[in-house]
């Protein structure tokens, strides 16, 4: 996890094209809280149950859970992408339907922290209770999703974010 955590902050600094998908788009955070933010303990409680701050914390309906079998947040949700961002621009759509498996989330707590700090959370659950797209403005692409865009794939219709994550690849390749 670690290893993956210098990986995005060197694309994050580095202004090299990333694409992060759910433990991706969570450890995004992860490394935002430490290397922006300066929380430098911060963490996933699924990872430090004993972090000081749990940047990614449990979902609240998991709290109780005790039997984990097919508890996680499964299946088709929608997510509200807002206008002018990059996912916007990815998806040409505010409402989007994509696939979760997944029980931790952003931490609301740290949501104030996290924007005034220049992450972006560009997609979000219908309730806005959920965090699904994070971006970097001014980054040429660092874009996460909490979702799966690999589940919707298909070979003669894949997802527009891994459409848009190669071609920012491809012009990163070109002009460096």
């Amino acid at each position: 996890m670690e290893g993956k955590i210098k990986a995005i902050q060197f694309a994050r600094e580095r202004r090299v094209p990333f694409l992060g998908l759910c433990f991706g788009f969570q450890l995004s955070v992860v490394e935002f809280a430490r290397n922006v933010l300066g929380l430098r303990r911060a963490n996933s409680a699924e990872v430090d149950p004993e972090t000081p701050h749990p940047v990614i914390d449990l979902l609240p309906e998991q709290k109780k859970v005790k039997e984990l079998g097919g508890t996680m947040r499964l299946g088709a949700h929608e997510i509200v992408i807002a206008r002018g961002t990059k996912a916007y621009s990815i998806y040409r759509a505010t409402l989007i339907r994509e696939r979760h498996r997944h029980r931790y989330e952003v931490n609301p707590r740290y949501l104030p922290r996290l924007k005034k700090g220049g992450l972006v959370f560009s997609g979000k659950s219908k309730d806005g209770r959920r965090m699904e797209i994070l971006e970097l403005p001014g980054h040429p692409f660092f874009l996460a999703t909490q979702f799966h865009p690999e589940f919707t794939s298909r070979l003669e219709r894949p997802s527009p974010v891994f459409l848009a994550f190669l071609e920012s690849a491809r012009t990163f390749r070109t002009s460096s």
